[in-house]
């Protein structure tokens, strides 16, 4: 039976395959790859999940291929584990690992390649907690778990909620850096890159906070992951295709 540490460590190692192929590494079908060398297999496809939709990040960012078994990988993850609940009544952890899995069946559908890849990954229903806030500590919280919504070409009510809380995130990152809660720190840095890739002004500039935390912060892997997609938003020319796909 997988632990707790297998599936951690399945995350980490996802996590730095993605990084790699981010930062140009090599041209392989990276999330096959994953399971297939993974000593856990049920791990490894857990990890899928845990990632998201940042399993997509070497192709939404750079361009990167996404090959047909790497799609064929993602959709396997689904076929694995249930799907959270996404109703009215459905607990907020369970909303919002819905809002993860909606991004990446959304990408999946975009990036499948000769096959297109299908899965029934709804967005939760009528989930005003999003735009609520007034807990902009809270608030923040749950907006650092849905960090990997936090890419070009995904558009939806949380990047709603985003658009309307520049100054609810500078204050959750500056809150966080402050704990020296750098993991959250750098997932809320994410949305801030998010909205400047937008055009939206910033209370906080984004690229001093990138860098700040970079430098304190550590880089355990899905935290470089975060850094690398956050510099890409900041930094980098995003794909054309990308830009043009919107939900």
């Amino acid at each position: 039976m997988s632990s707790r540490a297998d599936f951690a460590a399945a995350a980490d190692d996802l996590a730095i395959r993605v990084l790699s192929a981010l930062r140009g590494a090599g041209d392989t079908a990276l999330v096959a790859g994953h399971i297939d060398s993974a000593p856990d297999a049920l791990a490894a496809l857990a990890a899928i999940r845990v990632i998201g939709a940042d399993t997509f990040s070497p192709y939404v960012l750079a361009g990167a291929p996404f090959h047909a078994e790497d799609a064929a990988a993602v959709a396997r993850s689904f076929e694995a584990f249930p799907l959270p609940g996404t109703g009215p009544t459905a607990p907020t952890d369970e909303r919002t690992a819905a809002w993860r899995d909606w991004a990446t069946a959304q990408l999946l559908a975009r990036v499948g390649g000769e096959t297109t890849w299908r899965v029934d990954a709804a967005q939760p229903e009528d989930d005003r907690a999003l735009a609520d806030t007034a807990d902009w500590q809270r608030w923040c919280v749950r907006m650092a778990q849905l960090a990997t919504l936090a890419q070009p070409g995904l558009d939806g009510p949380v990047h709603e909620a985003a658009r309307g809380a520049a100054l609810p995130l500078s204050r959750g990152v500056t809150r966080s850096v402050l704990r020296r809660d750098f993991p959250t720190a750098v997932r809320l840095i994410r949305w801030l890159a998010w909205l400047d890739h937008e055009g939206v002004t910033l209370p906080l500039d984004p690229l001093l906070a990138l860098e700040h935390v970079r430098l304190l912060g550590g880089e355990s892997p899905r935290t470089a992951l975060d850094l690398a997609v956050a510099r890409h938003l900041l930094e980098e020319r995003i794909p054309e295709a990308t830009q043009e796909a919107r939900t």
